[in-house]
């Protein structure tokens, strides 16, 4: 019903738009005592499905990405879709408004999106009073940036003030250090200063009587010295895990016109097209590293196949985000089914 009803209905709008108002209708149905029956449709419980990694118990291996739950929000109406875990942010210390619109474009033939967001959330104390009222349903992850006004220098504090806060309510961290979005993306790239920013976040951890898994998200258009680089770094400060990967920059091999491609610009591109660069990377660091360290996989999964085809390449859980925007609910439950078939 969502292909062929609601999404045709859903794409003729503005995307970012879109997005708000699927955000109140989600809402609007679990007022209305509709999570019941979601959760009859969508959810799959198998003791199979469980997984466990980094010191917790995961419900299925299939979550959200970051940059749909951006403020928290909606993160307990979500669970009831079937979804494992919920990764919410990115969250910087200061509420920021992001790039300027228009942000957010659709690749209807690659099912693809690019966007530019830039970081537009509410900031902490917005996500610390969603978060407050947190059901329990599912393992919810924090990804945490830094503020576009801030200077280098003051990066890591950025960082930290994320941490500390968002610590009592959150299982699981991620550092988004690849979002080709921000400014002065190449310092935290470089792996100086990972190394330092690492440090700081695992000391910070130290402070709490429990502490919570950390994990970085790197971006897909890595080459194999930089992702040499990113095992070493792993290895060597001995991090819980990474994310592999963020959205990309490449534009090779889309079948949208390069007139199009030039009146939308800049921005980071998600959804099919990137599928086999993902599930290469994943494969790399998995083999590199002889899966030393967890990997979770996103990018490019619209079906169980690309699920199935990314947890054989090394993936230990996947997440979705532009695949649930063009396929709907139901593949979560499709990639749980194909992963229980085996």
């Amino acid at each position: 019903m969502y292909k062929s009803l609601l999404r045709p209905i859903l794409f003729s709008f503005d995307p970012e738009k879109v997005h708000y108002f699927t955000f109140s209708l989600i809402k609007l149905s679990h007022k209305l005592g509709f999570g019941g029956l979601f959760r009859s449709i969508y959810k799959t419980t198998d003791k199979r499905l469980e997984r466990n990694l980094f010191g917790l118990k995961f419900e299925n291996p299939v979550g959200l990405a970051a940059g749909f739950d951006k403020n928290a929000v909606l993160y307990n109406e979500l669970a009831n879709f079937g979804f494992g875990f919920i990764e919410i942010g990115t969250v910087t210390p200061l509420a920021q408004e992001g790039n300027p619109k228009k942000r957010l474009f659709r690749l209807k033939d690659d099912k693809g999106i690019i966007n530019r967001m830039g970081f537009n959330n509410e900031g902490l104390e917005g996500a610390i009073e969603q978060l407050k009222k947190n059901k329990g349903k599912l393992i919810i992850g924090g990804n945490i940036g830094k503020n576009t006004q801030t200077l280098p220098e003051n990066y890591t504090a950025d960082y930290l003030t994320c941490f500390n806060a968002l610590h009592p309510y959150v299982d699981y961290f991620v550092l988004n250090v690849s979002c080709p979005n921000v400014g002065s993306h190449a310092k935290l790239n470089d792996k100086d200063y990972l190394e330092e920013l690492i440090g700081a976040v695992q000391e910070a951890n130290k402070n709490f009587d429990k502490q919570k898994p950390i994990l970085l998200k790197i971006a897909p258009d890595l080459n194999p010295v930089q992702l040499d680089e990113i095992v070493t770094l792993v290895q060597d400060t001995k991090l819980d895990g990474v994310i592999a990967s963020n959205t990309s920059m490449d534009r090779s091999g889309l079948k949208a016109s390069e007139a199009r491609l030039t009146e939308i610009g800049n921005g980071g591109l998600s959804g099919q097209p990137i599928k086999d660069k993902s599930t290469a990377v994943i494969k790399y660091l998995a083999d590199k590293s002889n899966k030393s360290f967890p990997i979770i996989g996103v990018g490019g999964i619209h079906s169980a196949d690309d699920a199935l085809e990314k947890l054989d390449a090394g993936a230990d859980l996947v997440q979705i985000y532009t695949g649930f925007i063009y396929e709907g609910p139901s593949l979560i439950k499709k990639i749980n089914k194909a992963i229980l078939a085996r």
